[in-house]
């Protein structure tokens, strides 16, 4: 990763994470998940409404690492108004690019993209990607707490 984009990478992270958006409790929420990181200590709560398919609203709560709750809030942004299958589409992008497992479109991850640097820190990735394990699990409505574990 070159210089400027790793300052934009902390920048992001710093922000989201000092500042995250759609922060809270959704009162109106109809699918609800938690997901917890037992190897950093993160953990959060996904609220989303849905309907038809289709991601209405989406708020999250919870604590955790500057990199867990900038994933989350940069996960909020991406994934309202989305349906279901482009937000799977979204899991597995986001997926393989901060594992490096095949070559995502970053043009579809739009500012998820910033996250790609969590590739360079393994034992992170898994704090990045809680949420997007918690967010497919509500809409799958799956029964099971996730872990990274």
């Amino acid at each position: 990763m070159d210089d400027a984009l790793r300052d934009l990478y902390q920048e992001v992270i710093v922000d989201h994470g000092r500042h995250p958006r759609n922060r809270g409790v959704l009162l109106n929420a109809n699918a609800v998940h938690e997901g917890y990181n037992p190897l950093c200590g993160d953990q959060l709560t996904v609220y989303i409404r849905e309907e038809a398919g289709r991601v209405l609203e989406i708020q999250f709560e919870g604590h955790g690492c500057a990199i867990s709750m900038a994933s989350a809030s940069l996960m909020t942004e991406a994934v309202r108004g989305k349906t279901v299958v482009e937000v799977e589409a979204l899991f597995h992008a986001f997926h393989d690019l901060v594992t490096e497992q095949g070559k995502p479109s970053e043009a579809a991850l739009g500012k998820l993209v910033i996250l790609k640097g969590v590739a360079e820190f393994p034992m992170r990735v898994k704090c990045a990607t809680l949420c997007w394990h918690t967010i497919r699990a509500a809409l799958r409505h799956d029964p099971a707490v996730v872990s990274t574990e």
